[in-house]
C-alpha cells in the first residue's frame, strides 16, 4: 500500500499547505497532490511551491479538468512541474463531477471523450511530436508541439472519473485512476469498473489511487466532529452507488445542496447526520488502520487522503507516519 495526500485550502493559508507537503514528507507520504477545484487555491502555484520545499515525495494534481484548462497548458505546466521537481511531477486528468465547471458557463457533458481527447494529446505532447489533431473536441495545427526541452517522456498520467463509463475509461487510458471512495465501502464499485477498462488498456501497469477523506486524532469523538465540514460542502456531488453502500441517497443530500447553494455554510454542516460522516475514514490509528487494510481488500493500490485530515492536521500527518503507515511498510 502506498501513501498520498491531497491538501486543500480548507486546512489553512498557501504557505501553511507547503508546510503541511514537508511534513508530509517527513512522515513517509510516497506523494502530495494539490486538488484543481474550481474557484480554489490554484493547483499549479502550489505545486511548484511544493517542489521548492520538498525533495522526495511525488508532486501531483487531482483532477486538472481539460474545460477550464487546455491541454496546452497543461502541458507546459507539467513539463515545467516535472523539470522543476527533478522529476516527481504527477498528472492527474479528468472531472470527480461535471457540475462545478459547469458553474462557469462551460458545457462540460462531453467530459468523457473530452479526457480521452486530452490524455492522447498530452502523451504525444510529452513523446516530442508534433499534434496536429483532429478530434471531436479538440481540433489542433501541425503549430502544435513543445518548445522546450522535455525532463522525460513518460511522465504518469492519472485519470479521475465518475460513475461506470467514465470510471472504465480511467483504468484503459491512465497509469493510474483517482476514484473518490467517498465512503470507503465504495471501494469495490470503483475498483470493479476501473479494472475493466484496465484489461482494455496497453498500458505497462496501473495504479488505483483512492481519494478518501481522512480524519484522524487519539480520540474517536474528536475526529468525527471535524468531518461534517467536509461532508457539507462535497457530499451532494457523491454518486447514487456509492452513497447507496452505506445506505444513503442524493435525495438525503439535496437539503444540504440547498444550503450551500444560498451560501448558508454553517446551516449546510448542521445537517450533516452521522451516518454522512461514515463518508470519510475517520477515528483513532486503530480504527484507520482497520479502514485501511479494508479498502486494500478491496482492490485500492495506494490511498491519497484528503479533507480535514483531523483536528489538527499537523498532528494527523505525524500519527500517520508514526503508528499508520509504518503498519503497512512491513
Amino acid at each position: 500500500m502506498k501513501f498520498g495526500i491531497r491538501l486543500i485550502g480548507y486546512l489553512g493559508n498557501s504557505r501553511h499547505l507547503v508546510h503541511l507537503a514537508r511534513l508530509a514528507e517527513d512522515a513517509g507520504f510516497d506523494s502530495v497532490w494539490f486538488p484543481h477545484d474550481t474557484f480554489m487555491h490554484n493547483t499549479w502555484v502550489l505545486t511548484t511551491a511544493a517542489a521548492e520545499a520538498t525533495s522526495r515525495i511525488g508532486i501531483g494534481t487531482v483532477g486538472t479538468n481539460p474545460y477550464t484548462t487546455n491541454p496546452c497548458e497543461i502541458a507546459t505546466y507539467a513539463a515545467t512541474l516535472d523539470d522543476l521537481s527533478g522529476g516527481r511531477a504527477i498528472l492527474g486528468v479528468g472531472l470527480h463531477t461535471e457540475k462545478m465547471v459547469e458553474w462557469t458557463g462551460i458545457d462540460a457533458s462531453t467530459y468523457q471523450q473530452c479526457t480521452r481527447e486530452a490524455v492522447d494529446i498530452l502523451r504525444a505532447l510529452f513523446r516530442g511530436e508534433t499534434v496536429d489533431y483532429q478530434g471531436e473536441v479538440f481540433q489542433w495545427t501541425d503549430q502544435c508541439y513543445m518548445r522546450m526541452d522535455l525532463p522525460r517522456q513518460d511522465m504518469p498520467i492519472y485519470a479521475a472519473g465518475f460513475g461506470p463509463d467514465y470510471l472504465e475509461l480511467c483504468g484503459e487510458i491512465g497509469d493510474g485512476s483517482l476514484p473518490m471512495i467517498t465512503p470507503p465501502e465504495s471501494a469495490p464499485y470503483m475498483v470493479g469498473n476501473i479494472r475493466r477498462g484496465i484489461e482494455r488498456s496497453s498500458r505497462p501497469s496501473h495504479v488505483i489511487s483512492g481519494c478518501g477523506w481522512l480524519s484522524l486524532a487519539e480520540s474517536r469523538r474528536d475526529a468525527t466532529d471535524v468531518m461534517r465540514r467536509m461532508v457539507a460542502y462535497f457530499g451532494p456531488y457523491m454518486e447514487e452507488p456509492s452513497l447507496n453502500s452505506i445506505g444513503l441517497s442524493v435525495a438525503d443530500f439535496q437539503p444540504i445542496a440547498d444550503s450551500v447553494q444560498k451560501g448558508d455554510y454553517d446551516g449546510a454542516r448542521s445537517l450533516v447526520t452521522d451516518d454522512m460522516i461514515r463518508l470519510g475514514v475517520s477515528g483513532t490509528p486503530g480504527d484507520v488502520i482497520a479502514q485501511i487494510e479494508k479498502l486494500a481488500d478491496a482492490g485500492i493500490d495506494e490511498v491519497s487522503f484528503g479533507g480535514p485530515l483531523g483536528p489538527d492536521p499537523a498532528e494527523a500527518i505525524r500519527l500517520m507516519g508514526e503508528r499508520v503507515i509504518p503498519c503497512f511498510r512491513q
